[in-house]
């Protein structure tokens, strides 16, 4: 059994916030810890889930430069759950906008479940500057990982919050409920697509402890939160990722190849299975694959917790 040593580090605020106006977004980033210290950008899950300031705990602020930043048209990003021009490649120029904006000319990485795909994407667009990757819950919008959470799998595993997910599309549309979701989510009836959008929200959040979670439950059903990370979510996933094709992120792994990587996965993850994790280690045998052997999906479960912590850790020392 893993000991669970390594505890989030104290809250922090930030000393530095603002935005960088990208088209029609307003991407919001912030720094935290210390000026000097060595400089990690997080990448935060959904997409459309915005970053959190307890995210900033998985590094030692005495010795990080913390960079966070809401991804386009969630979180403290403006216009809130806007789709349009909201695309990967979008994302990774808004890492690359920032990096040059802070001054920055390398930084440690940090990405789970989407986080995970958007840290590929950008690392393997701008290999030279990323020192290392530390990555959680690999996901790389393969067809098959969509199907597993999406149509049929995880269903099997949380039937009774897959019931609530299931309810919001008629009978005859159900063969492809991503679609199906799409076009709630696109529709006019406002009150439907809110109620869908908490449903979308809520399967996830529901899957995504090893052991039951009320309290996250209740955060992701939030109306703001639930519109941005579903619409978001749904959108990025009818289009594939904005991928060439869906073996791209793991077929470009000897452009990152150089890179220092820990990957930390849960044995239990229902969300984001540990076979995709396993792929990537396979084509990728110098990262350092953990796995958190009772746990779940989420980052703030306290074996995963743990081994984040001291990836980050162990690349400053």
């Amino acid at each position: 059994m893993i000991k669970k040593n390594n505890k989030l580090f104290p809250s922090i605020d930030p000393y530095n916030s603002g935005y960088i106006k990208n088209g029609i977004h307003e991407i919001y980033f912030e720094q935290s810890g210390n000026p000097n210290g060595k400089p990690a950008i997080f990448l935060h899950g959904g997409p459309g889930a915005g970053a959190g300031g307890v995210t900033r705990r998985f590094f030692d602020p005495k010795k990080y430069r913390i960079i966070l930043f809401d991804q386009r048209g969630c979180g403290k990003s403006k216009p809130h759950a806007c789709l349009e021009e909201n695309t990967t490649w979008d994302l990774v120029e808004d890492i690359e906008s920032i990096r040059k904006k802070l001054e920055i000319e390398s930084w440690l990485v940090f990405g789970g479940s989407w986080g995970s795909t958007l840290a590929l994407a950008y690392a393997q667009s701008h290999p030279g500057r990323v020192s290392e990757l530390v990555l959680r819950g690999i996901f790389m919008l393969r067809e098959k990982e969509l199907q597993w959470f999406y149509q049929y799998g995880a269903s099997e595993i949380y039937p009774e919050a897959w019931q609530g997910f299931l309810e919001q599309i008629q009978e005859h549309e159900r063969s492809n409920l991503i679609e199906a979701y799409r076009k709630i989510f696109n529709g006019d009836d406002h009150e439907k697509k809110l109620s869908a959008a908490v449903a979308w929200s809520k399967w996830e959040a529901s899957a995504s402890y090893a052991n039951h979670n009320p309290e996250a439950i209740k955060s992701s059903t939030s109306p703001e939160f639930a519109l941005a990370f579903a619409l978001i979510e749904n959108h990025y996933f009818v289009n594939k990722g904005f991928l060439e094709h869906e073996d791209q992120l793991l077929e470009n792994v000897s452009l990152i190849q150089h890179i220092p990587c820990v990957i930390v996965q849960g044995r239990y993850d229902v969300v984001c299975p540990p076979i995709t994790a396993y792929e990537l280690s396979k084509r990728w045998p110098e990262a350092n694959l953990k796995i958190a052997p009772f746990s779940g999906h989420s980052a703030f479960e306290a074996e995963i917790t743990d081994l984040l912590i001291e990836a980050t850790n162990n690349f400053i020392k």
